[in-house]
């Protein structure tokens, strides 16, 4: 397995759940992973099982909503790589099921500054490196709520329609280079996100995340000709 040999990705909400996952199977792949979250436990944890298999990681706890953590790690990246050849924009967070009206806007305002705004900091400070790879990927994970139209999800499905808006855009933009960007729409698989969006659910009926990272794997690798896309992540064959 090495789809991914040689390559530099740097994945955002490594520290659990899908960006977890993908992190290891990237690394499985042959990339360097470079994890990016706010918990140092849980990136020893990745890290941890990334090594385990004989894998490479960098770990950097970063706030992605904090502006100068994001630049300074752009400026490590390029002088110690000169490139960054995968993009995995997967950091996000629920906010609060609640009806439109009673959303404290500072609760608001700080979903939108993870699942919107953080990313389009990366697409700033990372968009040089990934145009210096010969074949820069970059892949963001949406969800199914975004065009719901679902009571109660307003705060995760606006940021969310948000994000594939911003990514679509950034996508036209830069069609006639050598970058691909992607967004990905994972199905159901067994998060925290989702025990938390879902108390009542057996999370024992649904797929670990390590199922659906092959997905992920496909957008990033080298060979990847989609462009522009929303991608549905569903469970590996």
């Amino acid at each position: 397995m090495s789809r991914l040999s040689g390559k530099i990705a740097l994945i955002s909400g490594a520290s659990r759940g899908v960006g977890q996952a993908v992190a290891v199977r990237a690394a499985g792949e042959g990339a360097h992973v470079v994890l990016v979250a706010r918990t140092t436990g849980g990136l020893e944890e990745t890290d941890d099982r990334i090594r385990a298999a004989g894998g490479q990681a960098t770990l950097v706890p970063c706030d992605l909503t904090q502006s100068g953590m994001v630049s300074r790690l752009a400026d490590a990246l390029f002088e110690r790589f000169g490139r960054l050849d995968i993009l995995i924009g997967n950091a996000g967070e629920l906010g609060i099921l609640s009806p439109v009206a009673h959303i404290d806007t500072k609760l608001w305002e700080r979903t939108f500054a993870l699942n919107v705004v953080a990313n389009q900091r990366l697409i700033r400070v990372f968009d040089p490196l990934l145009r210096a790879s010969e074949a820069g990927r970059a892949v963001f994970v949406t969800g199914r709520e975004a065009d719901a139209g679902k009571p109660f999800w307003s705060v995760y499905a606006a940021s969310k329609a948000a994000l594939e808006q911003m990514v679509l855009a950034y996508a036209a933009e830069v069609a006639h280079s050598s970058l691909r960007v992607n967004l990905i729409r994972p199905c159901p698989v067994a998060t925290a996100l989702r025990a938390k969006a879902y108390p009542g659910e057996d999370a024992g009926k649904l797929p670990k995340p390590e199922a659906i990272t092959g997905a992920f794997i496909d957008l990033a690798a080298p060979e990847c000709s989609r462009h522009g896309e929303i991608v549905d992540a569903l469970p590996d064959s």
